[in-house]
């Protein structure tokens, strides 16, 4: 299984370029640490717990670029699956269709192909992430006063991606016999978000 999983989640199937942490800075020990613990087998409820005297913004910022990571990563593997012929709709099963609306391009809610929305969520939160007024990665710069309200609509937005993957490519999931790896990265995502209250439970509906 672990050669298997290594050959389906290889750096070539990135959806979008990973993001790393700068070695020597807090924020990459965090990560480290959050590793180390995901590693020794313990529950993902005592992993997603905040260290003893870190900053909750520094372990929300260290999760979420985390997750676009591996989220990244496992949508990255399937879309060669999700075409516009196959998914002409971003949704998951019928009951759920999620639109896009930025307020750029796309100033109203819009009807897209899972592919193409896809596509501009992870350029959005890449250009979040990348942003050092929303994420600063210098020590003693202050994370803004909305820095939870945007990781709260980060997240949100890459649940929808374990909706569409989870109802619509599951099957290719299976085949690759990458089912175990993302149900973990779920699981670890659901303890996160829901220890500290970043999504909206009628959001998780659709899983």
């Amino acid at each position: 299984m672990d050669l298997c999983l290594g050959q389906v989640f290889s750096k070539d199937k990135t959806f979008r370029p990973r993001k790393r942490f700068e070695p020597g800075t807090q924020r990459f020990e965090l990560y480290k640490k959050a590793q180390a613990s995901l590693k020794s087998g313990l529950d993902l409820r005592s992993v997603v717990q905040l260290p003893q005297g870190e900053n909750i913004n520094d372990w929300i910022a260290v999760h979420v670029v985390d997750f676009f990571n591996r989220i990244n990563l496992i949508y990255g593997t399937v879309s060669e699956f999700c075409t516009e012929r196959s998914c002409p709709v971003m949704s998951g099963g019928q009951r759920y269709e999620y639109r896009w609306k930025d307020n750029n391009l796309y100033k109203k809610p819009t009807k897209l192909p899972a592919l193409k929305y896809m596509s501009l969520l992870m350029n959005w939160i890449e250009t979040l992430i990348n942003n050092e007024d929303i994420f600063p990665t210098t020590v003693g710069v202050p994370f803004p006063k909305n820095f939870q309200q945007v990781c709260k609509k980060i997240l949100s937005r890459l649940f929808r991606v374990f909706v569409h993957v989870y109802i619509h490519h599951f099957d290719s999931i299976c085949s690759m016999g990458a089912e175990a790896h993302v149900n973990t990265c779920y699981k670890h995502y659901y303890y996160f978000i829901t220890e500290f209250s970043l999504i909206e439970h009628s959001e998780l509906q659709p899983l």
